[in-house]
């Protein structure tokens, strides 16, 4: 593999071109394992960014894509249909909150994130109200596009060197309450004095339901979502749930909104519809919000990609929800909660560890300083774990195929990386 000419010429993403990270060449995956050019299999601790929840190579997936390959790898969705958008928008309104009616089948998350945006926007447009404005909070993620940039804290996030240059929208303080700690009523109290201030300015709420991703792992107590819900239909606002990272099982709901029994009005998915296989998002909306969308001036909801609805991509999709029909994701997550629940709290020893916390497949550890990347990523990759941190958070969202060693294996090299002083700055 010509890793000189990765290293010179192509721009890996969150990596310097001028002082790369090491880039780890991988010939094949299979199962939980990635295969390393040298021959050294590693532990997947990743799902490759939160994706592969049945693994890498399922024969199931390999057969829906052969078979829809020789058919037709993609033609364009407008004024025309195929039988795989169709049975897998079938199986998303099956799975989804009875409310949602509608999908509009998309390319990535940030693009779901987009499009619900846009047709929060475009609904209130329709009732002749202008509201510009959307809540959201603090610590949250919701992509790396423009829209979804403006909605991710402007201060506390990766994006914040483009603060000015973006859309001011309204942050509210994130809930402090773990989830499996006792509910403090004022965690609400910012959210409620902001929509009660804004909200006829307000498209939508948006927000990461439970687990906050990628602006710092936290996982929140279900009331406050409820609360939220509430006070959205208190005050006449839309609710947008972010679903691209807990979708499909991976909080040991099928979707993270079922831990506060809530709807919302429009719900964005990704990452897992596919199992990490190809890239796919869809956003879907409550016949209310579609409806009123559709009966504006435009006529129409006012986005259509060029891939949208890819035959190829769809078809893998449905192979994959197919795969959760079975329900042995339950048992799954079930067992991998229980197993981060038994060994993370032994970590809280380490002077290093500021808190451990975990919920359905997801495990992470907080640490006191942010990692040495290029170190901590050496030791993994030595242990024969793939474990991608940041910042101060290491975390694991393992495929829900994991079983106990691979999952003790996870932890114990974080537990290695926390004897390591070089691997943290």
């Amino acid at each position: 593999m010509d890793l000189a000419f990765d290293r010179h010429h192509i721009w890996h993403p969150y990596t310097s071109t001028l002082t790369p990270l090491t880039c780890y060449p991988v010939t094949s995956a299979d199962g939980v394992y990635l295969q390393l050019e040298d021959g050294k299999q590693l532990v997947d601790g990743m799902s490759s960014w939160w994706s592969a929840i049945h693994g890498y190579n399922h024969p199931h997936i390999n057969a829906a894509a052969h078979a829809q390959i020789d058919k037709m790898s993609h033609v364009m969705f407008g004024g025309i249909t195929h039988e795989p958008a169709i049975n897998l928008c079938k199986k998303l309104l099956s799975f989804a909150p009875s409310n949602l009616r509608h999908v509009f089948i998309a390319d990535s998350g940030s693009v779901a994130v987009e499009v619900s945006l846009k047709m929060a926007l475009q609904y209130w447009h329709a009732k002749g109200e202008s509201r510009p404005k959307f809540l959201t909070l603090r610590d949250g993620y919701h992509g790396d596009t423009f829209a979804a940039m403006s909605v991710t804290d402007p201060d506390n996030s990766m994006h914040s060197l483009y603060k000015g240059f973006l859309p001011e929208h309204i942050f509210a303080t994130s809930p402090k309450t773990g989830y499996w700690q006792e509910w403090d009523e004022s965690d609400l109290n910012d959210f409620r004095a902001r929509i009660s201030q804004h909200h006829k300015e307000i498209a939508a709420v948006i927000l990461e339901p439970i687990v906050q991703g990628a602006g710092g792992m936290r996982i929140y107590h279900p009331n406050f979502l409820r609360g939220i819900r509430e006070l959205c239909d208190q005050f006449g606002v839309l609710l947008i749930l972010d679903e691209i990272a807990t979708g499909f099982g991976r909080t040991g709901k099928m979707f993270a909104c079922e831990h506060a029994d809530i709807q919302p009005d429009i719900l964005c998915v990704g990452k897992a519809l596919t199992s990490g296989y190809m890239t796919l998002s869809a956003t879907l909306a409550s016949s209310d919000v579609a409806n009123t969308v559709c009966g504006g001036e435009a006529g129409c909801f006012m986005h259509g990609p060029t891939f949208m609805g890819n035959p190829l991509a769809c078809a893998v999709a449905t192979a994959s929800m197919e795969l959760l029909e079975q329900n042995q994701w339950q048992k799954q997550t079930t067992q991998i909660e229980q197993l981060f629940s038994e060994l993370l709290p032994k970590l809280k020893k380490y002077q290093l560890v500021k808190d451990v916390r975990w919920l359905g497949a997801i495990g992470v550890v907080e640490t006191t300083t942010p990692v040495n990347m290029e170190a901590i990523q050496a030791l993994f990759v030595e242990q024969g774990v793939w474990i991608r941190p940041f910042g101060r958070l290491i975390y694991m969202m393992p495929p829900y195929i994991s079983q106990a060693e691979h999952i003790e294996k996870l932890v114990s090299a974080i537990e290695s990386a926390l004897n390591c002083p070089e691997c943290f700055i």
